[in-house]
């Protein structure tokens, strides 16, 4: 409804982003003065019902808070648990959980590049929609997807929550031989996977900036999956990047309860900040191996190694997808190079103290603390996800855009309420494990 010095704008069930929440934009005389997104759904206690728990035992509890980023629970969790411990899993066993996390970043964002964000690129308003103009396009999305579904399915004995991993490595571990048809599928998924680069960098970009520091974990050598120390890249000129010991994450990421929502905000040594892709490949993106660098430059990216920093929140589509050939490529190295370890787990016997992981989920760092007694119950759990660090990042990338789009003109509800949609699902923010966002409101005065 509008009226006369005001305008109230009601959005009803927006698909293809998880979970249920709320926009609210205030506009004054034309200025946007706030953005406050809202999560109302009820706490999951997570965090609560962990204490008290065995040390082996947050691996397969805490998988459960997300369907599609299962495996980085399970990873930032085995890493906390083995940091209290004292344990560290040998090379072959830290192998195949990174050949694990290879097959969720590829099932993940080819989830959302193909069936959450590619229909707003297109003007579709589906993915059903979007198979009905681009047949191809979403059958090489799902091919692209049953791949990575396939090695969590080998390595993790399901798709989803998978049920192999355990703290000090696997329950099971495969013979070489066993390996010979998920690599000749993974081969295949490669041309799917040069095929996705190519075709999202083919989509028209808004002109955009997220102005929030970026922060990745990055190891020497190699991009950054499932380990890794946390990098930040400031931002504005003339701030050089830096890094601290994860034992410290809480001291410079801490989160807050904001009066309009359920869910805690993070802030980085209190900046906005942005973890995920854009960051990943903003902080490592060097290291990418040169036939996916090549790719990355094709598809009109920035190029780290020169400097170069990718801060468009609707480019991230390409980067997810230039992650995706990475994924595939480094899967692929890992089964080439693989070596059955002699046993598949390490021993992780109990001792009192506070460890800490963290792992690079699809959308972006995840942290796990904690707290063990001597018997090895854990006395205090702490996670914290990826959305909670980004809300702060996404209401400012709503502010803004909404902004620049009313500098050129009145916009109508319609309009409004599709460029807020597209703006947050540039994020691709998990608030829960449902599939729905609902009810925008934009108040003009």
């Amino acid at each position: 409804m509008t009226h006369r010095g005001s305008r109230v704008l009601h959005v009803g069930a927006l698909a293809r982003v998880e979970g249920e929440g709320a926009l609210r934009l205030r506009i004054d005389d034309g200025t946007v003065t706030g953005a406050e997104l809202r999560v109302y759904e009820p706490p999951r206690f997570f965090e609560a019902f962990l204490r008290g728990r065995r040390h082996t035992e947050p691996p397969d509890i805490t998988s459960r808070v997300c369907g599609i980023c299962p495996v980085a629970y399970q990873t930032s969790a085995c890493h906390a648990i083995e940091d209290v411990c004292g344990v560290t899993v040998d090379e072959r066993l830290a192998a195949l959980r990174r050949l694990l996390y290879c097959g969720e970043w590829i099932e993940s964002h080819t989830l959302h590049i193909y069936l959450l964000h590619a229909p707003d690129f297109l003007g579709r308003d589906s993915a059903i929609d979007l198979s009905r103009t681009h047949r191809a396009d979403v059958e090489r999305g799902l091919r692209l997807k049953q791949a990575g579904n396939s090695i969590m399915e080998f390595l993790g004995g399901r798709s989803i929550h998978p049920v192999n991993v355990r703290v000090g490595g696997f329950h099971h571990a495969p013979a070489r031989a066993d390996f010979r048809p998920l690599a000749e599928r993974l081969r295949r998924a490669r041309d799917d996977a040069l095929e996705t680069v190519a075709w999202v960098a083919g989509f028209d970009f808004p002109d955009a900036e997220c102005e929030a520091d970026l922060l990745a974990l990055s190891v020497p050598g190699t991009y950054a999956i499932e380990t890794g120390v946390p990098t930040v890249l400031p931002y504005g000129a003339g701030q050089a990047r830096r890094t601290f010991p994860l034992a410290d994450f809480t001291t410079h990421v801490v989160e807050e309860q904001v009066p309009y929502s359920t869910a805690l905000q993070a802030r980085l040594d209190g900046r906005r900040h942005l973890t995920g892709a854009l960051a990943r490949y903003a902080v490592s993106g060097h290291l990418l191996p040169p036939a996916v660098r090549d790719a990355a430059r094709a598809a009109g990216l920035a190029d780290p190694a020169s400097g170069g920093v990718c801060r468009n929140p609707f480019r991230s589509v390409v980067v997810r997808a230039v992650e995706v050939l990475y994924a595939v490529e480094e899967a692929l190295r890992l089964i080439d190079a693989y070596e059955r370890p002699p046993r598949p787990a390490v021993d992780v016997p109990p001792r009192a103290g506070t460890g800490h992981g963290a792992s690079e989920a699809p959308r972006g760092t995840l942290y796990h603390r904690y707290v063990l007694d001597a018997e090895g119950l854990v006395t205090d759990a702490r996670l914290i996800p990826p959305t909670s660090q980004n809300q702060g990042a996404i209401e400012e990338d709503l502010r803004r855009i909404v902004q620049d789009r009313l500098r050129r003109g009145d916009a109508t509800d319609a309009e409004l309420t599709r460029l807020c949609e597209r703006a947050i699902r540039n994020h691709d923010p998990c608030i829960s494990c449902s599939a729905h966002f609902l009810d925008l409101t934009v108040e003009r005065a």
